[in-house]
């Protein structure tokens, strides 16, 4: 089992290494956006740049919103698995929170064999289908002045699912490693899961705290 979950270890920090790079992607879509609007609604950038449009036939408000949601779209899928490491996504289980964490961990368990795993797997089959059919169709914009290779964004949805298996299979393991092994693995196990809603309290407490810390240290 100690084996097992050095191998959950490795996924889990493979998983939330790529999220946290991926997630820098949030500044230059910050940046496209605010960039589009100005472009869009100050007269001078404006007419600036529908003529820079009919000289060239190049679009830049268009290519700028495809680059929106390319970004988006990259951000969204590649940061699916470190979420469900962090305990970040959003759980609509109101009565889970009352029970004990092996009871917590059992449900946790039966979701992600009877739901996630066959859905994870489901989606990288289809997303690797509609991005093969993306590049030999040589899908691109909607419009005539957008991006094109459409097929590389959407290979995005491939990987995403991929990082998200990955971070399922850790936290399988781990809750296999908390209910089946021995007292060393479950302890081990334990510390490594951020599923039970508890100590996911406790720790937004603890946070919570340490900031208003901090606050009423820079006040003094």
């Amino acid at each position: 089992m100690g084996s097992l979950l050095a191998g959950a270890q490795v996924l889990d920090t493979i998983a939330r290494s790529i999220g946290k790079k991926i997630g820098w992607i949030i500044l230059p879509l910050i940046a496209v956006i605010m960039f589009d609007v100005i472009t869009r609604k100050i007269d001078v950038t404006r007419i600036y740049f529908s003529g820079f449009t009919m000289e060239y036939g190049i679009s830049v408000s268009t290519i700028l919103q495809d680059l929106q949601w390319h970004f988006h779209g990259a951000l969204l899928m590649l940061t699916f698995g470190f979420g469900y490491l962090s305990n970040a996504h959003v759980r609509v289980d109101v009565f889970r929170e009352l029970f004990r964490h092996k009871i917590q961990a059992w449900l946790e368990l039966g979701g992600l064999i009877i739901l996630a795993i066959p859905f994870l797997v489901l989606m990288i089959n289809y997303s690797i289908d509609i991005t093969v059919l993306s590049f030999n169709q040589g899908e691109g914009s909607e419009s005539m002045t957008g991006l094109g290779q459409r097929w590389f964004i959407k290979s995005a949805m491939i990987v995403g699912f991929a990082i998200a298996l990955m971070a399922v299979i850790a936290t399988l393991v781990r809750l296999i490693g908390f209910l089946f092994g021995s007292e060393e693995d479950q302890e081990s196990a334990r510390h490594s899961l951020e599923i039970f809603a508890d100590e996911a309290r406790e720790l937004e407490a603890a946070r919570l705290e340490a900031e208003r810390a901090l606050q009423a240290e820079k006040g003094t």
